[in-house]
């Protein structure tokens, strides 16, 4: 009775859960890209792309993913052997053990008549991919809390995960041993499956029992009749070997009950059967509920993302499958580390200590951000230089183990907080290389929309740059502005500056237009000049500051040994600061649309 109460409500939560976490799939939206996207479309979309995949030559790719990425995860083997070896002894002794064990005694009675879970191969086997599972875990815990992998973040999840399969395998190692050992569950059976006629037989039956099966009895102890033990395994032939294997077969409950036999009866009298059992099944049940909500979700995801990874491709798939992949995706992470170990910009984290900077710990921010998690100034601020550090060079989705296209999240995500937010230095130019890759998938109104705003906020003030026709005064010259910009090194150096135009012939921003001067307000060479005559409003006004792409090339050209890139990175750190003093690009939280 209890054990169906448990078992059918965690399955009702486990398969609630389980629509639910899909379902989000579908309204869930990642970035701007998905805006115009309506849940049937995406559902739509999602069937007509399986049905596709299905009928056609990409059905050998999936088989293909499915057995190399999937069953055995080359990708992990690919990375690091150890941790190919604890996911393959988690998942694989998982899902093995499931299919031995877990489904229970009412689908292997309707394949095998005679099953019994104490015979072979159930019973060695059961034990098997238990100790699998165990070893998996115990790598698990070596690799985060005493290796201590750099850079590799354990999470709360990460800590119940770990518990709760620890609770399910270890309850059920010793619940076996104790039933080994427990001499009111050999009483039970032997009213249950056999029928000796007398006492004598009883005692033969016992003392067999005891030598071989590892049963600790209050009435029999060493050494033993070997008439009894013969008598004993006369009858056991008869009415138990039919339905029990050899108890070493079950290595390590037959080990936990060696362990136990010194307080086998103690146990045996405190009932310790029904404690052991209902841990178990309380644990085996609370971790299936809670799997659609946990970390451990990914067992589901992962597989599923790295199939659709497979087939799909950006260019030519339906955004609308784009977005549902994306979605997905953040369920596939399995917060492994992979990802940030590999990252390009880590080295930043180690200095920075912003722990968003990694990208597995960006994804765990983006699960929070969709569901509209309320964040505060400085939680937004710490992402937004997570996100904007990125430099797309793509390795953490070459190395991601469940097939997550990390980058493709982070420009999408990075769009958003462009749009949304408030945009830094790096996103204010329109040859901005990350943004220019993927223009074409942007609206076409909403590629110079955030260009224009931060313009707009951080020159709006600029007298001179708003006002061409006014007569430019040399005097007097803004000294506190020619100070701040002397002291770096670098910057300092457009002193040196004789105007010979070097830097603004060579300049790929300039060649791009027909009229420079026009769309730049200043060139390379002028922006130097109006720092050294204290021209503030020009310098840090001018759209050639934002518009620079810093390829070096008039830093590498100039006879003078100007740092000309490093100068103008230096107005724009002034300008921000500036612009950020009176208020005018304060980081807010990005408004988003409803679900």
């Amino acid at each position: 009775m209890v054990f169906n109460l448990l078992l059918y409500t965690s399955l009702i939560i486990f398969i609630l859960g389980l629509i639910y976490k899909i379902s989000r799939w579908f309204s869930r939206r990642i970035g701007v890209l998905a805006d115009d996207l309506t849940t049937r479309d995406r559902v739509l979309s999602a069937v007509r792309g399986i049905i596709s995949v299905i009928f056609s030559k990409k059905i050998l790719v999936l088989l293909r993913v499915f057995i190399l990425d999937v069953i055995l995860q080359m990708r992990i083997l690919r990375e690091n052997f150890l941790r190919w070896l604890m996911h393959m002894f988690i998942y694989a002794g998982f899902m093995l053990l499931l299919l031995v064990h877990g489904l229970g005694v009412p689908f292997y009675e309707n394949i095998f008549t005679d099953y019994y879970s104490t015979i072979n191969p159930f019973f060695f086997l059961r034990n098997f991919f238990g100790v699998m599972i165990i070893i998996g875990l115990g790598i698990a815990v070596y690799r985060r809390l005493i290796l201590k992998v750099p850079r590799l973040k354990t999470s709360a999840m990460d800590r119940y995960a770990i518990i709760i399969l620890f609770a399910v395998m270890i309850s059920g190692v010793f619940l076996d041993g104790v039933k080994i050992t427990s001499y009111t569950v050999f009483q039970t059976m032997l009213g249950d499956y056999a029928d000796p006629d007398e006492e004598d037989e009883i005692a033969a039956l016992e003392n067999y029992w005891v030598k071989y099966f590892g049963v600790v009895s209050p009435n029999v102890e060493p050494p033993f009749d070997e008439e009894l033990l013969e008598e004993g395994k006369d009858l056991d032939e008869s009415y138990c070997a039919d339905c029990h294997s050899p108890i070493k077969s079950a290595f390590a409950a037959y080990a936990t009950a060696v362990m136990i036999r010194p307080i086998a009866l103690m146990l045996d009298r405190m009932d310790s059967t029904t404690f052991f059992y209902y841990l178990h099944i309380i644990a085996s049940f609370l971790g299936l509920a809670y799997l659609p909500f946990s970390k451990m979700f990914h067992i589901i995801a992962s597989p599923i993302s790295l199939l659709a990874g497979a087939v799909m491709d950006k260019a030519t798939s339906d955004p609308a499958n784009i977005a549902t992949r994306q979605a997905m995706e953040l369920d596939a992470c399995m917060h492994c580390g992979t990802c940030s170990r590999r990252c390009s910009v880590a080295v930043a984290f180690d200095k920075i200590g912003n722990i968003n900077i990694l990208p597995s710990e960006k994804l765990q921010f983006l699960k929070a951000y969709i569901t509209n998690k309320p964040l505060t100034k400085s939680e937004l601020e710490a992402i937004l230089e997570g996100i904007y550090l990125c430099t797309n060079c793509d390795r953490c989705t070459v190395v991601c183990p469940a097939g997550i296209q990390l980058r493709d999240m982070w420009l999408n995500v990075r769009e958003e907080l462009i749009q949304k937010g408030t945009p830094v230095p790096l996103a204010l130019s329109p040859f901005s290389f990350y943004r220019g890759l993927n223009r074409q998938y942007l609206p076409d109104k909403a590629y110079p929309k955030p260009l224009k705003t931060a313009r707009e906020a951080i020159s709006k003030n600029r007298e001179l740059l708003n006002q061409p026709e006014k007569i430019i005064s040399l005097t007097p010259v803004d000294r506190e502005f020619k100070t701040a910009s002397d002291h770096s090194t670098q910057a300092s150096t457009y002193s040196n500056c004789f105007s010979c135009e070097n830097c603004s012939t060579v300049c790929p921003v300039v060649e791009n237009y027909e009229n420079p001067q026009e769309v730049l307000d200043l060139l390379p060479h002028q922006i130097m000049r109006s720092i050294g005559l204290g021209l503030k409003d020009l310098a840090l006004g001018s759209n050639m500051l934002w518009d620079c792409v810093t390829c070096y090339q008039c830093q590498e050209h100039c006879p003078q040994g100007v740092k000309v890139t490093d100068v103008l990175y230096e107005l724009k750190n002034q300008a921000m600061a500036e612009a950020n003093s009176k208020g005018v690009t304060n980081a807010v939280k990005p408004e988003r649309d409803g679900d």
